[in-house]
């Protein structure tokens, strides 16, 4: 799957997670239903907690391709991206092993745990989190450099756009302590589960590597979930990039803007969103 998929999947799972909206799409096209709603609203958080949770969850898609130093998100944050990508290279074994494994899950959800356990006491914004404010640095800037919201010759806005949304999420970050280590967690699930769905797959028991048994080679489906080398593939999305993949990340965008934007216009509201609203 496409960077900018990857990215624009993470936000609207955590807009999922994080919301539940009523929406109205026969005031729009009469043929359709008259009420619907979107959403799950698992996660009772405000308005801020849904915006910045996006943004973090947004990077945190993208975190497994950190395996590979010559990736697009290497090159977001220059020097730090490429030092970070080319570590994380190393230790994960390569491309589409470690990071993108149950392994590598809990490792990312391990380390923005510990970063959010930082906490400081200020008098005007209570509790703020500058560990998860320094990592959503690198986070954000991962999105940014995926969904191509800055031009690759502006090679200091990336530093501008990060360090803007580090603050944000450091002052205005969910009270709740859980929030960073989810937002992070949620987005490297989604990026495992989306390539999954491309005809390359991934091993998510790795460093074991479950080989498809020979007796199986001739058997259609099998032959094409579980690759020779240990991987699993549901190639529903046929290979990243392709028009299949387009078709269902067009929508997944959508809905990830429009909840964003729904919860900024509910940011002086007040109080957790995820009660249904009307809309439409």
């Amino acid at each position: 799957m496409m960077g900018a998929h990857h990215a624009a999947c993470g936000a609207a799972a955590w807009v999922a997670a994080t919301t539940r909206i009523e929406v109205h799409p026969a005031l729009i096209v009469p043929v359709l239903p008259e009420s619907m709603t979107l959403g799950l609203g698992l996660l009772d958080v405000s308005a801020v907690g849904v915006v910045t949770g996006a943004l973090v969850t947004a990077g945190a898609a993208l975190l497994p391709d950190a395996d590979h130093h010559s990736a697009t998100i290497a090159h977001s944050l220059p020097p730090l991206s490429n030092l970070f990508c080319a570590g994380v290279g190393m230790i994960s074994g390569g491309h589409r092993r470690g990071t993108h494994s149950l392994l590598g899950v809990a490792a990312f959800v391990a380390v923005a745990f510990l970063a959010g356990l930082w906490t400081v006491e200020t008098a005007r914004f209570g509790t703020v989190y500058p560990g998860a404010g320094l990592l959503t640095v690198l986070l954000v800037s991962f999105a940014a450099k995926a969904l191509k919201i800055i031009p690759d010759g502006m090679r200091r806005s990336p530093w501008a756009v990060g360090l803007t949304a580090g603050a944000f999420v450091t002052a205005f970050a969910p009270e709740e302590q859980f929030w960073f280590p989810l937002a992070v967690g949620i987005g490297v699930v989604v990026h495992i589960l989306g390539d999954m769905l491309t005809t390359g797959g991934c091993n998510p028991v790795y460093p074991l590597r479950l080989r498809r048994p020979r007796r199986l080679t001739g058997v259609p489906v099998i032959a094409q979930v579980w690759r020779p080398n240990g991987n699993i593939a549901v190639p529903l999305l046929g290979n990243a990039g392709s028009i299949r993949e387009w078709c269902l990340l067009v929508p997944v965008s959508l809905y990830a803007v429009g909840g964003i934007g729904w919860a900024v216009t509910r940011i002086g509201d007040g109080g957790v969103i995820t009660r249904a609203s009307g809309l439409g």
